[in-house]
């Protein structure tokens, strides 16, 4: 290969980053086994969903309550999974709001992952035995591992990197977690009919574990980054109230935009999420074929993940900031809708789906977390962690009945609503970068100097 080649060059650079920042190759280790860990689970998530087993999926005390009373669960299946989800995330979010506030970073993070390793165990048994309900129980779980496993990554990653070196290396780190992505619904599709998904809880479960030995390599570098900048040590518990996430949402204007642009962007692919539910309840009707259903389109997603993290994202945020990838994927979601409201093939619901989730995962989601890193940590581990969890399933709820109604009037009129949703998307990302036009420059920040009302609102 000539060196001078773009792969060469590409490479050389990922190489000299390395080189540069011993953590990063830790946390590229780690995101890489957290979405592996959690993408080979995914798939068994969308065919319970989907799945016109009732029995599989809700117990049946639970059944027999909703019959009782004349209604068929089936016909509500998503509509209650997502309401049960969003209760358990505002039971949940005081809980980890009180850990966090309590207990040093090194004892809370093993802990949050030590659960999720405990249950998965608890998983396999329920699987392996067929046990009724198990759906249900599955997939209000993968809910809650998926974004606090998520928004406790990056906020660790905001201790250990700067917001210089949180734009050079995002997208790698990003990259590295599209791999995992990539490989996790390629060993479903592969074993899944093979080992049956039972023995698919062991293998997340093993993910999970190299994710905790990342964890304590990488909290020796976020020790000593923040004894370089004087900041508050993470060695120390937070402290503070245990709803002060929600508090700072509903008090800071960037909190709030950003609370926005996550509920619109959660809008938007509920949305698409039911229209294609609806067709794999129509055409798949085993939970082996239907999970790999949704393998082959995980897939499809995160090959485009990374192939925009690696040639777009890490050159967008070097040299524009966050703003081009707060706002490109609210315009291709524009378009997108609009296609659909005008023309609802179902072949075009897939794209949009793809060209909708790959571009969150690839521009929107670095750049809102290159922002955590010029924030204090209560932003970033308990206003963030509310806003990936409480907001973002009350966004998740709020849009599943909505599709519920809509869906009666067909589906250009669903493909309509989803328009307005991504021009509000669009909205809330232009408003959120004139908010973090405000906050003060990271050498202000090391410092002590607080340029704007919201970093003293965060001490």
């Amino acid at each position: 290969m000539d060196p001078s080649s773009p792969a060469t060059t590409r490479f050389g650079r990922f190489r000299a980053a390395l080189s540069e920042s011993p953590p990063l190759l830790w946390a590229f280790v780690y995101f890489f086994c957290l979405l592996s860990g959690y993408y080979v689970l995914r798939p068994v998530r969308e065919a319970m969903a989907a799945s016109s087993d009732v029995q599989a999926v809700f117990p049946p005390a639970m059944i027999e309550f909703f019959a009782v009373r004349g209604l068929a669960l089936k016909d509500f299946t998503l509509q209650v999974l997502f309401t049960c989800t969003f209760i358990i995330m505002l039971l949940l979010q005081p809980a980890y709001g009180w850990l966090v506030s309590r207990y040093p970073r090194r004892v809370f993070l093993p802990a949050v992952y030590g659960f999720f390793i405990g249950t998965l165990l608890l998983f396999y048994v329920l699987f392996d035995s067929g046990m009724p309900g198990r759906g249900m129980a599955f997939f209000l779980w993968i809910a809650v591992f998926n974004l606090f496993a998520v928004a406790v990554f990056w906020s660790f990653m905001a201790d250990v990197f700067s917001n210089a070196e949180a734009r050079k290396f995002y997208g790698y780190i990003g990259a590295a977690g599209t791999v995992g992505a990539i490989l996790g619904p390629v060993l479903t599709r592969t074993f899944v009919e093979r080992i049956g998904i039972a023995n698919l809880m062991l293998v997340s479960a093993g993910f999970l574990v190299v994710c905790v030995v990342c964890q304590l390599r990488l909290r020796l570098w976020a020790v000593a980054r923040e004894q370089e900048r004087r900041a508050t040590s993470g060695e120390t518990p937070m402290g503070g109230e245990v709803l002060a996430g929600l508090k700072l949402i509903a008090r800071e204007p960037l909190l709030r935009w950003l609370a926005s642009l996550v509920v619109m962007g959660v809008g938007v692919g509920t949305l698409l999420y039911n229209e294609q539910a609806a067709i794999v309840r129509k055409f798949y009707t085993d939970p082996a074929a239907s999970t790999a259903y949704y393998a082959g389109i995980d897939m499809a997603v995160n090959a485009l993940t990374l192939f925009i993290q690696l040639l777009v994202t890490r050159w967008l945020l070097r040299s524009f900031g966050v703003g081009p990838a707060l706002l490109i994927p609210g315009g291709a979601i524009i378009l997108g809708y609009s296609l659909l409201a005008a023309s609802p093939l179902p072949m075009m619901v897939a794209i949009v789906q793809v060209v909708t989730r790959a571009s969150e995962f690839s521009l929107t989601k670095p750049a809102r977390e290159t922002i955590y890193t010029r924030v204090d940590r209560e932003w970033r581990y308990k206003a963030g962690a509310a806003i990936d969890t409480v907001i973002y399933r009350g966004g998740d709820l709020s849009f599943v009945w909505l599709h519920k109604f809509v869906s009666a009037f067909g589906s250009s009129a669903v493909f309509g609503v989803g328009l307005l949703a991504a021009s509000a998307f669009t909205f809330s990302g232009w408003k959120l970068l004139r908010e973090e036009r405000k906050l003060p420059s990271e050498r202000d920040a090391a410092s002590g100097q607080r340029g704007s009302s919201r970093a003293d609102a965060a001490v």
